[in-house]
């Protein structure tokens, strides 16, 4: 009877949590729309500071505010982390609608070609390129390894746990490259990518193609940025293509990493260290936190959760997609039951795929169906979900990426600055590589 009690109690606060992190996330993604898009001139470029970052801002003030506010409405630690959890299926809203985009631009993402297909080199290589020559010269040993042989996501540290162990050198550098991507990495690559994308030196679909990093909040923020600054219809073709590219990465990513970059950076480490290596503080004091210091592990959401979290997705993109764009209507609306109906069918693929296949993977190839030519109502199913700005769906996914900040600041308080800036050039050189290769191409 008391364990009954007990769970009763677990799930009455797993939800009076769920909704106050709705109710926050509503308001912060007013705010961010009403706030708009502000541009800040930065030399020959500049920065677009545009509502999904605000929303990412506002929400990681409003977590780190939390412990001084009451605990009624104060997003604490366990509310951050469902906030993470919430994230992952709200994330497949966006990947719906990307994919629905790219099934109507097929022709253009087949017309890239062989830029598509090479770009990938450049993500899975430039991060070495870039950063782990700093890395020496700043005096990392072999958490520079682990710090530049990607961007750091999951399947990254489960490379790096297997074959070095994460409490190894090589393992404190992934997590500090995971916990500044986590912490920092869609914020920083937006204004990377708007900034680059001012400066009117790269055609925007090269642009595109870095923005398939293989993190969904990566992707979409950098993706955003870029799309914010083209035509409508170039910034569909942006749209398309980095959805693309990021599904390349996703489903190869793994493999790329684990028999090219890695190889990379181990062989890369060899070579370099005795040549322009260097012993400073960094040298003697472990760069980057233990497996203890962060938490790697998120509350799975079970069925009701993640409808939940799809349904309260696809409402906050309609009220921005209301505030930032004066747009609300049946079809609207419409458009959105179609993109959580992709949402729901790809989960179901992916569960009788025994989740081989990331759902990532499968809501994409549903929602490309829909506006395929092969679909008999892609014509309909196009003109609906048009009615729903791309950007419009971005910002709630940032929402909840800013409100689950605040967790992981005390772990990044830890971090020397060298192994955070190594961190950072790392995340550029992946988003730069893929784009230098692609623009060759194209």
């Amino acid at each position: 009877m008391q364990h009954t009690d007990t769970l009763a109690m677990r799930e009455n606060s797993a939800t009076s949590a769920t909704v106050k992190l709705y109710i926050w996330a509503a308001i912060i993604l007013i705010a961010a729309e009403l706030i708009g898009a502000i541009s800040i001139p930065l030399g020959p470029g500049k920065v677009v500071l545009l509502p999904m970052v605000w929303a990412l801002l506002i929400g990681a003030g409003i977590g780190i505010m939390s412990r001084r506010m009451p605990g009624t409405i104060g997003v604490d630690t366990g509310a951050q982390v469902r906030a993470a959890s919430i994230l992952q299926p709200a994330l497949l809203v966006f990947i719906a609608k990307l994919g629905l985009v790219v099934g109507g631009s097929l022709p253009v993402v087949f017309a890239s070609g062989w830029a598509l297909v090479f770009q990938e080199f450049g993500h899975f290589v430039g991060t070495v390129i870039l950063g782990l020559p700093v890395a020496l010269l700043l005096g990392i040993k072999r958490e520079a390894v682990g710090a530049t042989f990607s961007v750091g996501r999951e399947p990254s540290l489960a490379i790096i746990g297997e074959r070095y162990g994460m409490d190894s050198p090589e393992g404190r550098g992934v997590l500090a490259e995971y916990l500044t991507g986590t912490l920092f990495g869609a914020l920083f690559i937006a204004i990377v990518a708007g900034f680059i994308t001012s400066l009117g030196i790269f055609h925007p679909n090269s642009l595109a193609m870095g923005s398939g990093i293989g993190s969904g909040s990566m992707m979409a923020a950098a993706a955003g940025a870029i799309a914010a600054q083209q035509t409508p219809e170039v910034a569909k073709e942006v749209m398309a293509l980095a959805a693309a590219a990021n599904l390349i990465t996703t489903t190869l990513g793994t493999y790329f990493t684990l028999f090219i970059s890695l190889p990379l950076a181990v062989w890369g480490y060899r070579v370099l260290e005795p040549l322009i290596g260097r012993t400073t503080k960094a040298s003697v004091i472990d760069q980057g936190p233990s497996s203890s210091d962060v938490s790697l592990e998120s509350h799975e959401l079970g069925w009701v959760g993640r409808v939940s979290a799809w349904f309260a997705a696809g409402a906050l993109a309609l009220i921005a997609n209301y505030v930032g764009y004066q747009v609300l209507s049946p079809e609207a609306f419409a458009g959105m039951a179609i993109m959580i109906g992709a949402v729901f069918a790809g989960e179901m693929l992916c569960s009788l795929l025994g989740r081989k296949i990331p759902a990532v993977c499968t809501v994409s190839v549903v929602a490309m169906f829909l506006t395929s030519p092969l679909c008999p109502w892609a014509a309909e199913v196009t003109r609906l979900t048009n009615s729903i700005n791309m950007l419009a769906v971005i910002t709630p996914m940032l929402t909840f990426a800013g409100l689950s900040i605040a967790k992981d600041l005390p772990a990044f308080r830890r971090l020397g600055w060298r192994i955070v800036l190594v961190s950072f050039l790392a995340n550029f050189g992946t988003f730069i590589g893929a784009v230098l290769i692609a623009e060759f191409f194209h």
